[in-house]
């Protein structure tokens, strides 16, 4: 991921402004917003100069801003503009304006909070996308002006950055790396919006193993947090990559926010965004369009409570397997959810903890029902402390369902980390040892094992990784010839300093009968024991 020394301090002297005023899970939505208002802002101007003759890369932002506001009233302009981006920015209303502003100390965050309002209300793709951005907030400040300076300091931070002509995904990007940077920071609170980029990648890749979607090809994640996982796609498909279609649903409104913001900063079309913030358990969905997708990925909350109402039980998604998850676990709720809008020809990766490899009851009919049709095609153990939200080792679960056979791959990764901090990370040589032992599908010693079901079945239908992968490495056998030469070597070497300690004790002298008398006691006791 490429961000620049130049953008990176600039993202973080912005976030310097407001890092002692709050915690990392608020002060994102302020820095990241800001972000994303300058670079809509900045690509309207630059587009509105294009359109009226001027050369795009010898016009500044400035001059930008002159041009545009010398032709505001220009309705064609105005259009061409609405066609092309699906919202239009007052003269007024544009970043260079309100940093105009601030640099003559007469900004006040009422004329940012009209910006953000117009915005909004220009289409609906932009609708509630900086309800987050509460610029009213005592915690900015506890008068208006304090909190006018605040915002202040937050867009001069970014002010002389140009985001539009950074080339490629490289603001798309940076805008990950801040994602990443504020989940380090918020701790437990992460685990609401970030699956760390390594794992993201593992999941991502996964899915498209000996898969060719050069005509392009849909993903779908049901629990997208900011939207990550999903635009590795973009990333790591080697054709294609501009016609992929993202489906992704999230709980958090403003997590589904910032995914939005996060696709149009990595050039995703609208028409090519399906986002929806909803509850993945409660109404099942997609239901019209395309249900069923070439990849399906998920790093959804682990073993969080659902209602597992009776009234699921008629839910296609759950139906077939006769009983529901448990209401304390939804682990297999998401798990049977993404499962059935997997096309036939489709990879599903999801992470979970480990209990759904072995916990019994409801889990574990469901558990052998999957394993009797085939579906489950890969089980991979993942290291501890890989997520900021929690501690716990995790597993992946690699699904599909055009399998010609019922065995599964296990793999024990779960040594294979560098530690950086406090955190483990996997390395891309740890990715690309599990990826290529999916693709072949072979036993590796105390790595991998291929398992038939008939050896499934013999274990009760228990997927715990060392049922299958043995990674016992015996201690070094004890040379006890060369332990007892060690121990004569030591008693010699013990003597031999104990007849030096008697021979200088024996040198010493004092005038004090009670320091002689216990001197010479102690000279007779390592002398019996010489003997």
């Amino acid at each position: 991921m490429a961000v620049t020394t130049e953008l990176q301090s600039a993202l973080f002297s912005a976030a310097d402004t407001l890092r002692s005023k709050m915690d990392a899970n608020e002060y994102k939505n302020y820095l990241l917003g800001t972000i994303f208002y300058k670079y809509l802002s900045d690509n309207l101007l630059y587009t509105a100069a294009e359109l009226l003759n001027h050369d795009r890369d010898q016009t500044n932002l400035d001059e930008a801003q002159e041009i545009y506001e010398a032709n505001a009233s220009d309705e064609d302009l105005i259009s061409e503009l609405k066609e092309e981006f699906g919202y239009v920015i007052r003269p007024e209303d544009t970043y260079t304006h309100l940093l105009a502003e601030v640099q003559a100390h007469t900004f006040q965050v009422n004329q940012l909070n009209d910006a953000f309002t117009n915005l909004s209300r220009s289409g609906a793709e932009f609708e509630g996308l900086f309800d987050d951005y509460d610029l009213y907030s005592k915690r900015l400040g506890n008068t208006a002006q304090r909190r006018a300076d605040t915002i202040s300091g937050v867009l001069s931070a970014i002010g002389g950055l140009d985001l539009v002509k950074e080339p490629g995904d490289t603001l798309g990007d940076a805008y990950e790396y801040l994602i990443g940077q504020f989940a380090s920071e918020s701790g437990k609170k992460a685990g609401e919006f970030y699956t760390p980029q390594k794992v993201s990648e593992l999941l991502t890749r996964l899915t498209l193993l000996g898969k060719d979607y050069h005509d392009g090809m849909t993903v779908y994640d049901p629990a997208m947090g900011s939207g990550s996982l999903l635009l590795n796609f973009k990333k790591y498909l080697t054709v294609g990559k501009d016609r992929v279609t993202f489906f992704g649903q999230e709980i958090n409104t403003s997590t589904y926010n910032l995914a939005r913001m996060n696709m149009i900063l990595h050039h995703v079309p609208i028409t090519n965004q399906k986002l929806r913030n909803g509850d993945t358990l409660d109404e099942d969905w997609p239901a019209e369009e395309i249900t069923n997708f070439d990849s399906v990925v998920m790093n959804p909350p682990y073993s969080q409570k659902w209602s597992a109402a009776d009234g699921f039980k008629e839910d296609p998604r759950f139906s077939a397997y006769g009983v529901l998850p448990p209401k304390s676990k939804a682990d297999y709720a998401f798990l049977l959810h993404g499962y059935y809008h997997l096309k036939h020809s489709g990879t599903m990766a999801i992470v979970l903890p480990h209990g759904i490899l072995f916990r019994g009851a409801a889990e574990g009919k469901i558990r052998h029902k999957l394993l009797e049709e085939g579906a489950i095609d890969a089980v991979i153990g993942l290291p501890a402390n890989l997520f900021y939200s929690t501690s716990i080792p995790t597993v992946i679960v690699v699904l599909k369902k055009d399998k010609k056979d019922r065995n599964v791959l296990f793999i024990d990764a779960s040594k294979e980390f560098e530690k950086i901090k406090t955190q483990n990370q996997l390395r891309e040589s740890d990715i690309q040892r599990i990826l290529d032992t999916c693709e072949k599908r072979k036993d590796v010693d105390k790595y991998a094992h291929l398992a038939t079901f008939d050896e499934i079945e013999s274990n009760d239908f228990n997927l715990n990784i060392p049922r299958y992968v043995d990674t016992f490495e015996p201690e070094p056998e004890i040379d006890l010839e060369e332990v007892a030469k060690d121990l004569s070597q030591t008693r010699q070497a013990i003597q031999e300093n104990e007849h030096d300690l008697v021979s200088q004790l024996k040198d010493l002298t004092s005038d004090d009968d009670k320091i002689m008398s216990g001197l010479n006691d102690v000279i007779k006791d390592l002398e019996e024991d010489l003997q």
